[in-house]
């Protein structure tokens, strides 16, 4: 249970990149009330954990009903993340676990911020809607695991939600080289376990014991 925890909060920290939001909320809110900017904060967490919930407990039924094998979403999930990782390794911006400069345009001339460009896609996106359905497909039946991949979730939206009411504070403790140094070390953790998603995506689709040995 432990183990499934430090998975599942490290996968999250991860793909959602509390760091990240917490400097595009700043940027978004820094002109507003610190009521307004509380209550964009909490809504964009609250919002984004129910859409990750959804996918937790529904995402797999709603594989099967587009006929998507889980081998296949695990393996194109695993490219996913394994892009992601990338991206916080190289500290780059793709638009997979962060808003475009288009996206953060659009979002800068609206007042429900709160629900794009935060709660979508930057906390609950591609990647981490993506990683909630595998990581609890991995666990299925086992409720004790199942609640621990929940733990890790709640304890990263936490820590996103504290990350964007101290956004200010926190660049100036750790500035732009910390946060991407914590942010590379993440990322390299992230690709091992993509890439493991991929090998075991692979594993299950019987791709392998298809090919003839040579």
């Amino acid at each position: 249970m432990l183990e499934t925890l430090i998975i599942s909060a490290t996968t999250f920290f991860a793909t959602i990149s509390p760091f990240d939001v917490a400097a595009i909320y700043a940027a978004l809110t820094a002109y507003g009330t610190n009521a307004e900017k509380w209550a964009t904060a909490w809504r964009s967490v609250l919002l984004a954990g129910i859409i990750m919930l959804i996918f937790a407990f529904f995402g797999a039924t709603l594989l099967k009903s587009l006929n998507i094998s889980m081998p296949a979403f695990r393996t194109a999930g695993g490219v996913l993340l394994l892009l992601i990782g990338i991206e916080m390794v190289f500290a780059r911006e793709s638009g997979a676990s962060s808003a475009t400069p288009e996206e953060r345009k659009e979002a800068s001339a609206r007042s429900e911020i709160f629900v794009f460009p935060l709660a979508m896609p930057l906390i609950a996106g591609p990647g981490s809607m993506s990683a909630i359905v595998l990581l609890m497909v991995d666990v299925e039946g086992v409720p004790l695991e199942q609640a621990a991949v929940l733990v890790g979730l709640v304890l990263v939206l936490l820590l996103t939600l504290v990350s964007m009411l101290l956004a200010n504070q926190l660049q100036k403790v750790l500035g732009i080289i910390g946060m991407h140094v914590i942010a590379r070390v993440f990322g390299v953790l992230l690709t091992a376990l993509a890439v493991q998603f991929i090998f075991d995506g692979v594993a299950q689709s019987g791709l392998l014991t298809s090919v003839p040995a040579l």
